[in-house]
């Protein structure tokens, strides 16, 4: 078995790959490159989500450029695969953005601000995070009517910091950059008020948004025949079963949002919870199962996601104080995989693939963290809105921008570290301004070409526009069969007296 190279041969090979791709080349985007259009790819990219919420998806992407560039990571993919690459990887958070920052519970009860979306998480070229945040706060900084200058000053802090963040990290104990924790987030106003908006997110504060008292009592579904589980792998219970008491809330009805499931699909979700337990810690799954489940819901969530299979499920604990509610969200191919080679071990589930680029990127994840199948779609669990909180970039101000870019610049060198060889990253983007005047350059092209994308997609999408009726709702499509319904009789008009 060979040694590993020292720190000093790896920093050297990261400069070495300057001969591979200069600094100075981070800089170019021609989109002459292009032999595939945006609209194409972003067609191609919802093929096997529900049909009744694509056009969902398409009105929540039209509302800004920036909205736009949330749902596209597939043109964005493309688009830097057209280009050369430094062929440094590190696990890519693979969406990062502004939105995609924010604070949830970590496993000791703490707030924790970190990344916090991995759908399109996979190992490739680091800049590809870097070009996408740099990109990102382009689009917000135009989104608030900030100043040209304002928009590329908040890229400059965000790479300057990032490329400051990796040459501490890089010089750190390994172990001790492993347990990095950013300490003076709290000094930044805008993260303050998102702390704030996060330690209101109690599960008692999802329960009252989540659930309401019914109306009356739900039918219940035909008892289903008890299997004999293992002491590690117990299956919950089903709804309505003769055990378990009559639900005291269950959750609202807002479709196409949140719309009840129940039945046989709704006890299909809960079977998968049998096999999720396997990826969980044994005293994790411990703590899980002292939870039974009350009501099952279909949730419509993010931009990005939006048509692909998302349920949650009300669980109760010790009593109706003690709520937890789970999301089984389903997980697709990073929109990166068909530029990198797909997965290492294929087949590869994508609930595991986003599971394992999130433990490797986090300092601390959500404890409940996990992944299961259902109906041979893959699909990630966790918890659902436990104190979590993200930017409202829309209440910003200039200054708000700036400050939050030095934030997002040491977390992503963060998880970058971790995932990657900070040694070699730090010997390729060295001291200089170069490595971040190149990638400011590219993040404003890149701005720039995200609105004219935007304007087509807007023009393409004007003839079905139109929202969907609520009766349209993708839980009720999917477990019951379309009915061509009666025409209602005319009201008999009423003599005036």
């Amino acid at each position: 078995m060979a040694l590993p190279l020292t720190f000093r041969e790896r920093s050297a090979a990261g400069r070495k790959q300057r001969k591979h791709m200069r600094r100075a080349d981070h800089a170019g985007w021609t989109p002459h490159q292009r032999t595939e259009s945006p609209i194409k790819l972003l067609e191609a990219s919802v093929r096997g989500r529900v049909p009744a919420l694509v056009d969902l998806k398409n009105q929540r992407m039209s509302l800004s450029p920036f909205a736009f560039y949330r749902g596209a990571v597939p043109v964005m993919a493309y688009d830097l695969s057209l280009a050369q690459n430094t062929a440094i990887h590190s696990q890519l958070c693979g969406d990062a953005h502004v939105r995609n920052l924010g604070a949830f519970d970590g496993p000791d009860g703490r707030l924790v601000f970190d990344i916090n979306d991995f759908d399109e998480t996979i190992a490739g070229p680091f800049e590809w995070d870097v070009k996408r945040m740099a990109t990102s706060l382009i689009l917000a900084g135009r989104g608030i009517n900030a100043k040209n200058s304002d928009c590329a000053e908040s890229a400059a802090i965000f790479l300057a910091n990032y490329r400051r963040s990796i040459l501490r990290l890089s010089r750190m104990p390994v172990l001790e950059a492993a347990r990095y924790q950013v300490r003076r987030l709290r000094d930044i106003s805008t993260m303050s008020t998102i702390f704030t908006m996060a330690q209101r997110a109690t599960p008692m504060h999802n329960l009252l948004s989540l659930t309401e008292s019914p109306s009356q009592p739900a039918p219940a579904p035909a008892k289903v025949p008890a299997k004999k589980q293992s002491a590690t792998k117990s299956k919950p219970a089903a709804i309505g079963a003769e055990s378990a008491p009559a639900p005291v809330r269950i959750f609202k009805s807002d479709p196409p949002v949140l719309t009840r499931i129940h039945g046989a699909h709704a006890q299909r979700i809960l079977d998968s919870l049998a096999n999720y337990t396997d990826s969980l810690l044994v005293e994790r799954r411990h703590f899980f199962a002292q939870y039974r489940p009350i009501d099952v819901a279909f949730k419509v969530v993010g931009t990005g996601s939006v048509g692909l299979r998302d349920y949650c499920v009300y669980m109760q604990g010790n009593s109706a104080k003690d709520p937890l509610f789970i999301q089984i969200k389903e997980e697709a191919a990073s929109g990166y995989a068909p530029y990198l080679g797909g997965n290492t071990v294929p087949p590869y589930h994508q609930g595991r693939r986003v599971v394992e680029g999130e433990r490797a990127m986090q300092v601390q994840s959500d404890p409940l963290l996990g992944w299961t199948t259902i109906d041979g779609r893959d699909y990630l669990v966790r918890q659902l809105n436990d104190h979590k909180a993200s930017l409202d970039i829309t209440q910003m101000k200039v200054a708000d921008l700036l400050g939050y870019a030095s934030v997002c610049g040491e977390m992503l060198a963060r998880g970058h570290s971790r995932s990657g060889d900070p040694a070699m990253l730090a010997g390729y983007i060295g001291t200089s301004e170069r490595f971040d005047d190149a990638i400011t350059k590219f993040a404003v092209a890149y701005a720039d070409q995200t609105e004219r994308d935007w304007k087509q997609f807007v023009r393409a999408m004007k003839p079905s526009a139109s929202p969907k009726p609520a009766s349209k709702a993708p839980a009720k499509s999917e477990t019951k069969p379309k009915t061509k319904s009666k025409p209602k009789p005319k009201p008999a008009l009423k003599r005036k007296s």
